[in-house]
């Protein structure tokens, strides 16, 4: 397959040219990502491979290594099916989120993505709360955020609903669509035209595997119903992959998330909460937090009306979990730099060692 139409361009092409000189080596684009086990798709078909130990060792951050959407340096040697990846490529664009769990630390979920479509059912599972974490993240990526809304047959009022997800999105275009039933899959292709990429991000059950089947026009992923006392998604696709559609465009496929933590998003949040930002210019103290303190403007929009309590409220949650991981964030590069100081004093007694003898 050409590689132009796995979203080859200049760029990339400007940045493999300081590894030209390495030999055996090609660019190679992460298609699946398994427990540091990869799969790759090369212009002569596709190879699995593992991460070279340099590589690996000189990371500082996950999301160092190669992700899902990521163009990579792959050395293999002649007749082998196998490579080992040494480099990954300057990234266009990715989709991050800081790990799941109590690690501090980013996990990049798709890179090199042109669009970014968050799926969110109609259904019990609908989440403003929900979608303004996915917005922020999108926002932050570098691609172009689509919200898609499904399952409309199981909501009873589902302008109200469009209105609200409208109002909050700015102006991010939003669909409404049914998979199940193949209606408005072609306003998601008209994202992923020859050469760029979507990926799909959501929860568990939202129809995302079936939107990929159907862009697809064959049953490539796996789906599932959702449990009826909740609403709540069964994982079916359990690995990230990229999918090469029948039109050229490609896509991403990703589990659905149990936890949807934020990472790098100071940004995106005065963007998404701008209403909230043009009112804090108008509080008695530049530094409000628009908790306890006096005067304080964004509070007076709650009280008359003007604000809703809980958009304050979400606002307030966010500014706390950003708090808590710069604390976090600053603990781990200090512990980072007692480590590097350590391999570094450990390598100078070795080379004076040396020396000596």
């Amino acid at each position: 397959m050409p590689l132009a139409r796995l979203g080859w361009n200049e760029r990339f092409a400007r940045d493999l040219e300081a590894w030209a000189s390495k030999g055996n080596v090609e660019p190679a684009r992460v298609i699946i990502e398994f427990n540091y086990l990869y799969r790759l798709a090369v212009e002569s078909g596709e190879l699995d491979a593992t991460i070279a130990g340099r590589l690996k060792h000189r990371a500082t951050s996950r999301s160092e290594l190669p992700a899902v959407g990521d163009w990579v340096v792959v050395r293999r040697r002649p007749g082998q099916d196998h490579g080992a990846i040494i480099a990954v490529l300057p990234r266009q664009s990715w989709f991050s989120r800081r790990m799941a769990g109590h690690v501090t630390d980013e996990q990049v979920v798709a890179a090199n993505v042109d669009v970014i479509f968050i799926v969110m059912a109609l259904d019990a599972d609908f989440s403003l709360r929900r979608l303004e974490r996915y917005l922020l993240l999108a926002r932050e990526s570098g691609a172009s955020p689509v919200v898609l809304l499904t399952k409309p047959d199981v909501c009873d009022d589902v302008a109200s609903r469009v209105a609200a997800v409208a109002a909050l999105a700015g102006g991010v275009p939003v669909h409404v669509l049914n998979p199940k039933l193949n209606q408005g899959i072609d306003q998601v292709g008209a994202y992923v035209t020859p050469g760029r990429t979507g990926a799909l991000l959501g929860s568990s059950g939202v129809g995302k595997s079936t939107i990929i089947n159907r862009l697809a026009g064959a049953e490539l992923q796996k789906t599932r119903e959702v449990r009826e006392a909740d609403a709540k998604g069964r994982h079916t696709t359990s690995h990230r992959e990229l999918v090469v559609l029948w039109n050229g465009g490609l896509i991403i496929d990703t589990p659905g998330m149990r936890e949807l933590q934020l990472w790098d998003v100071d940004e995106a949040v005065r963007e998404i909460f701008d209403d909230i930002e043009t009112l804090a210019a108008g509080c008695r103290f530049t530094d409000c937090r628009h908790r306890d303190e006096p005067r304080c403007a964004v509070k007076e929009a709650v009280a008359d009306g003007r604000l809703a309590p809980d958009r304050l409220a979400s606002y307030l949650k966010l500014q706390d979990e950003l708090a808590f991981l710069a604390r976090q964030q600053d603990e781990r590069a200090q512990l980072e730099e007692k480590r590097r100081s350590k391999v570094t004093g450990k390598a100078l007694k070795q080379y004076l060692k040396t020396r000596r003898s």
